[in-house]
């Protein structure tokens, strides 16, 4: 699948194929959201895979709306895109599925880049707000799937509004000696489900991906085209 994406801009990475592949385990169906969705790859890779799902992009950057209305057409696709702030904007619907790899870096060191600032950092789509405005937004039976900072996850669990529940957790490490960076979370409104904990992903062994990363990038098989 071919992605356009901006020469100096944000650009899709590991943590988007991750999430990517995490997502496709579950039966995608009906209206699916994705929020923030950058040039479109996370959306798009999932429409690609589930052709049948409503798809819906809202990305409050101009520059990335025009990328996902090109990544759409560049690849056949059909989805609605909305330009706009995803705490504010006034949806006419609800959704079976809300994605997202959210912006999530907390501190002081900000690139001094637009695009990449809005794309990173937490302040732009704060949790608490964030998992508000999913929750509202969801079906009764809608589920929330999404990644963040490893080190976030008692954030997570603690901010997740009610009838929101965690259901599915995965975390990533980048190798197996180091700590998790990225988490990957489920979450259904309405379950009564104990909490699977999904075995660890390794990011990669020695100099090279693990077995099962490279998979995901196979399976994903993105070419990605700066402009």
């Amino acid at each position: 699948m071919k992605l356009y994406q901006p020469l100096n801009g944000y650009c899709y990475n590991s943590d988007t194929m991750f999430l990517y592949d995490f997502i496709s385990k579950f039966n995608l169906k009906g209206k699916v959201l994705d929020v923030g969705g950058g040039c479109g790859v996370l959306g798009l890779l999932l429409k690609r895979d589930f052709p049948k799902i409503e798809l819906t992009f809202i990305e409050k950057q101009e520059i990335m709306v025009s990328f996902i209305k090109k990544n759409i057409e560049e690849n056949s696709f059909e989805a609605e895109v909305i330009e706009g702030d995803f705490l504010d904007y006034k949806f006419n619907k609800r959704f079976d599925f809300i994605v997202s790899n959210p912006p999530f870096y907390q501190g002081t060191l900000k690139s001094g880049n637009e695009i990449k600032k809005v794309a990173r950092y937490e302040e732009y789509l704060p949790m608490k707000e964030f998992f508000k405005r999913v929750n509202e937004l969801l079906k009764e039976r809608g589920e929330f799937i999404f990644c963040y900072d490893a080190k976030r996850i008692d954030d997570i669990i603690l901010k997740m509004p009610k009838p929101l529940k965690v259901t599915d957790v995965r975390f990533m490490y980048p190798r197996l000696n180091k700590r998790a960076t990225l988490v990957m979370v489920r979450a259904k409104r309405h379950s009564k489900s104990l909490v699977n904990i999904h075995p660890p992903l390794i990011g990669f062994e020695g100099d090279s991906y693990s077995l099962e990363a490279n998979n995901i990038y196979k399976k994903a098989s993105t070419q990605s085209i700066k402009i």
